[in-house]
């Protein structure tokens, strides 16, 4: 059995998710940084500037796909740069693992186009847990009945830049292929009259350094259900990314899924 580390490109690796995971992967045996790409500190040592000493591995744009040999790229850059890393992907035929939310079209189509030519997960959420939570509400959701009133809190910190997060987003998704539940309402405020049947509340709290909070509450007439996750640090979401990019390297073509990363942990 090869024992060869998995080479892993890691866009956006000078924010704070890729000096995190940069930490992380310097910790695991299964994985290594090849490439380190951003448009920040460009020809820094990407291990020094992550505090883990000099790995010999300078921060490049998005060339580095191309001239770097990898078998995987891990991507928490910005929403307007991922259409760009899916298809220097496409075109070097390496696995990419996106953990970039707030997506627009654009984003959307080229990681599609990029999935016929490669293997591609793209994901709200990296983490393992936040993943057993859209399973845990998918059946809440079922369980509770289309009857129940659905509420979605979601809390980060003051930084982020879209409203509300892909989490959120997906946890609603859920909800609405469960029970048909929907539209979503962001917030309420004046006279807003009843509660109507059906109806998805969300709602966004941008306060601190919170790394991600999400609560989905289902109630009834006696009854009130809630579940909830609570990041502590970014390590769970980094490691989650890390878990992806394994199971994807080597993997078909094709559009793959976190619910696919849980389900092949023997």
């Amino acid at each position: 059995m090869s024992t060869a580390r998995i080479r892993i490109g890691l866009h956006g690796a000078m924010g704070r998710m890729g000096l995190r995971l940069i930490q992380l992967i310097a910790q695991d045996p299964r994985v290594e940084l090849a490439a380190a790409i951003d448009r920040a500190k460009l020809g820094e040592d990407a291990g020094a500037a992550a505090g883990v000493g000099p790995l010999g591995v300078v921060v490049r744009g998005l060339d580095a796909v191309a001239d770097t040999p990898l078998d995987v790229v891990i991507d928490y850059s910005h929403p307007s740069a991922v259409a760009e890393a899916a298809d220097r992907c496409r075109l070097a035929k390496v696995a990419l693992v996106v953990g970039t939310t707030g997506l627009d079209a654009d984003a959307r189509r080229a990681l599609e186009a990029a999935s016929a030519e490669v293997p591609v997960l793209a994901s709200p959420n990296t983490s393992r847990a936040v993943n057993l939570l859209f399973k845990l509400v998918a059946q809440a959701a079922a369980g509770m009945g289309p009857e129940a009133d659905v509420e979605i809190v979601e809390r980060h910190h003051r930084l982020k830049k879209d409203s509300p997060s892909g989490t959120a987003l997906r946890l609603a998704e859920v909800v609405t292929a469960s029970t048909g539940a929907g539209p979503l309402v962001h917030g309420r405020e004046g006279q807003v009259g009843e509660r109507p049947r059906g109806e998805i509340g969300m709602h966004a709290v941008r306060a601190g350094d919170c790394p991600g909070e999400h609560t989905v509450l289902f109630a009834v007439a006696g009854d009130t259900l809630e579940l909830t996750h609570r990041a502590l640090n970014r390590d769970g979401f980094a490691r989650g990314a890390i878990d992806a990019a394994v199971f994807l390297a080597g993997k078909a073509p094709g559009s793959y899924s976190m619910a696919d990363v849980l389900e092949s942990t023997p």
